[in-house]
């Protein structure tokens, strides 16, 4: 990074989660005993709000809430870590997203979402924080709104030549060509499959990630970086290909990874860092958040981050 802070403009979603710790994950028909129940602040715009905040970033947030004690709850939370909140609007008589987190002993989860207010948000509220995403130097956006919302966003920071970074998630089973004109997207390797809609199987490490990342980028982005979970991630731009080593800690709890991950990219990669070595520091955050529980809770500082870099290089694809 240079001398001075980043400016992200995350366009998101802002939920409640409530997160279920269990054994295992039930099956269909099933019904099983959980160990706790926990309240704690999420939605993947706004997990990534509070981890490019606490990595160094000088964050401003554009969402909806609701009109109940989680937006309350949910707007102080963002305030309390220095997200910027003057574009988060309240909606009446509607509760605010809610998402109902599992995760087992392995750290895998299974989400269900409620998006409430989130997907009331409009493109007019997108014109209306229109100078906020020009002036910034990254727009970071998710995929719990509305899509028209996303691209709205994605053409004001495409036309004042703002970074745009697409976390894909949750992935859509169908998306206007325009969706993937940004700078970065960084599926894992479910939504990279998703994203491909039958042009590949599942997508593994390796030689299947890499063909992936690659019709990925004839669709549009400029580079595209798929996360393999604890085989690390795979960095393509155009004829470039390489591959980033993952980090070795214990999974707690695989929520947030991916969140934390687009954040540290977002922060980290500008004029003088290249997309491979953001995407390192990327890693990093993405299995410091995997070993700890929760969403936002979870989020690292750039003092974790920089403690856990330098035990793993970006090893050349092969």
């Amino acid at each position: 990074m240079n001398g001075e802070s980043p400016r992200v403009v995350v366009v998101g979603s802002i939920n409640m989660d409530l997160v279920i710790d269990c054994d295992r994950l039930p099956s269909p028909g099933e019904t099983t005993i959980a160990r706790r129940a926990t309240e704690s602040p999420g939605g993947k715009g706004a997990n990534q709000a509070v981890a490019a905040a606490r990595l160094g970033g000088r964050v401003a947030m554009v969402g909806r809430v609701g009109d109940d004690a989680f937006a309350d709850r949910l707007v102080e939370n963002l305030t309390r870590e220095g997200v910027d909140g003057t574009f988060i609007k309240r909606h009446p008589d509607v509760a605010s997203g809610l998402a109902i987190v599992s995760v087992e002993k392995g750290g895998e989860n299974a989400i269900t979402l409620v998006p409430g207010a989130n997907a009331l948000l409009s493109v007019d509220d997108i014109r209306a924080a229109a100078e906020l995403i020009r002036s910034s130097d990254v727009l970071l956006v998710q995929l719990e709104i509305p899509i028209e919302c996303v691209v709205a966003a994605s053409t004001i920071a495409r036309e004042a030549g703002v970074r745009i970074i697409l976390d894909p998630a949750p992935a859509p089973s169908s998306f206007p060509k325009e969706l993937l004109d940004v700078d970065v997207i960084c599926p894992n390797q479910t939504e990279a499959a998703a994203l491909l809609q039958g042009d590949t199987g599942t997508v593994g490490s390796g030689e299947e990630g890499e063909r992936a990342a690659r019709l990925l980028l004839e669709r549009g982005p400029t580079n595209v970086i798929v996360t393999l979970g604890g085989d690390g991630s795979i960095v393509v731009h155009e004829e470039d290909v390489c591959r980033i080593a993952p980090f070795a800690v214990e999974v707690v709890d695989t929520t947030a990874a991916g969140d934390a991950f687009a954040a540290a990219l977002a922060v980290s990669w500008d004029g003088e860092c290249s997309l491979t070595e953001a995407a390192r520091f990327a890693s990093a955050a993405g299995a410091i958040a995997a070993s700890r529980p929760g969403a936002q809770p979870a989020m690292p500082r750039r003092s974790d981050v920089e403690r856990l870099m330098g035990k793993t290089d970006a090893l050349p694809f092969s």
